[in-house]
């Protein structure tokens, strides 16, 4: 580290070991919401803030008689930038809370910055096991990978599928979809074959022609909201469409902001997630009419939805402190348990992690348009990682 670094790094550590002055009843809560609005995964960006802020609408921007603020900065899906924006927000802004990190490394760079500034970190995309463990101020109302890829590979097995070859990007939450739908579709009895694509710039192609020679009864594919629509091009492109071979997976690969995009190619896919736009019942139906009121017509994803969830965990969190940040904060949240759009869901008072119901769902096409259709729930399913 050369000279410059180090005095900046000692500068950003002095400033977050300094003692916060008392907020004035005056004083808005501020709600610092870091996200890729730019770059590849501009989607995760768009559809969070979105739903920040109609939750913002919705609920009154007031909490315990103080204004609530969102400070929207954009990342562009980069680290570093990321850890800086974090630093300024606490350091400069006076935050009572940061919130949003679209991808796993985003929210890795912020954790220590949180633990630093003992500022109260809600995740509201990244989905690897282990960042709730990076820092005690963390909350997520996310998901978490392993108890989506779980109980996926124990379903996928009961199927009748007997060797399946795995495609995912070579990150965080890829290497936790490999790694937890293996384990639990080999437990069940069956083979399983590994592939890893890179996270940046992928080209399917060469993987997807291994793949057809490994000759598996299925397929199953990870890859980042926003990639599906260009996994799936590659996946017709080398004929596997017509090889027999059943494609299944997670519900990143159909994300909702985009499944219309993907074609009919995609109809009779299945997958499981915790969320769909299509889920029944009339908290979802409500928030789905509402976002896409407040958005021109978009359809709100599994991104959104955490998004509308991780401000529902802060503010009910605030009128339980009467507008307090910090470990208060961070305690009123754990135990938090209410009706989702996506269903009924809660948060770990010892991990500080997301518990919620796993769906199994099929692409279907309803009215003109493709829809993620459920047609299966594995209940109040917490992350079987921490469960060991």
């Amino acid at each position: 580290m050369n000279r410059r670094n180090l005095l900046a790094a000692g500068v950003a550590a002095l400033a977050l070991s300094t003692t916060v002055l008392p907020t004035r009843a005056e004083d808005p809560i501020k709600i610092g919401l870091i996200l890729p609005m730019t770059g590849p995964f501009t989607s995760t960006g768009k559809q969070i803030s979105a739903a920040a802020e109609l939750y913002n609408q919705q609920k009154g921007a007031t909490v315990a008689g103080r204004k609530v603020e969102i400070i929207l900065r954009d990342d562009g899906g980069v680290a570093d930038t990321t850890k800086r924006i974090a630093q300024e927000m606490i350091v400069n802004d006076k935050v009572t809370a940061i919130a949003g990190f679209g991808l796993t490394p985003l929210a890795m760079a912020a954790a220590p910055v949180a633990t630093q500034g003992q500022t109260p970190m809600v995740v509201m995309s990244a989905a690897t096991s282990v960042i709730t463990e990076r820092s005690p101020f963390i909350v997520r109302t996310s998901q978490v990978v392993p108890q989506i890829a779980a109980p996926f590979g124990t379903w996928a097995h009961k199927q009748g599928m007997k060797k399946v070859a795995t495609v995912v990007s070579d990150y965080g939450p890829g290497h936790d979809v490999e790694k937890w739908f293996s384990e639990a579709f080999k437990a069940a009895g069956g083979t399983v074959e590994n592939l890893r694509v890179p996270l940046q710039n992928p080209d399917f192609s060469p993987f997807l022609q291994r793949v057809s020679d490994m000759k598996p009864d299925a397929l199953l594919v990870f890859v980042p909201s926003g990639v599906g629509a260009q996994f799936m091009k590659q996946f017709v492109e080398r004929g596997l469409d017509k090889s027999g071979i059943r494609l299944i997976g997670t519900g990143d690969v159909t994300d909702d902001d985009l499944l219309d995009g993907l074609g009919d190619v995609a109809i009779g896919l299945v997958t499981a997630h915790h969320y769909s736009a299509a889920h029944p019942g009339p908290v979802n139906k409500a928030f789905v009419e509402a976002f896409g009121k407040a958005n021109k017509g978009l359809r709100p994803n599994f991104m959104a939805v955490s998004g509308y969830d991780g401000m529902h965990a802060l503010y009910e969190g605030l009128k339980k402190t009467n507008g307090a940040g910090g470990e208060k904060l961070v305690e009123a949240m754990k135990g938090l348990a209410w009706e989702s759009p996506r269903g009924p869901m809660s948060i770990d008072p010892v991990t500080r992690d997301i518990v919620q119901n796993v769906y199994i769902r099929k692409v279907e096409k309803v009215d003109g348009h493709l829809w993620n259709v459920e047609f299966e729930t594995i209940p109040n399913v917490k992350d079987p990682a921490k469960a060991k």
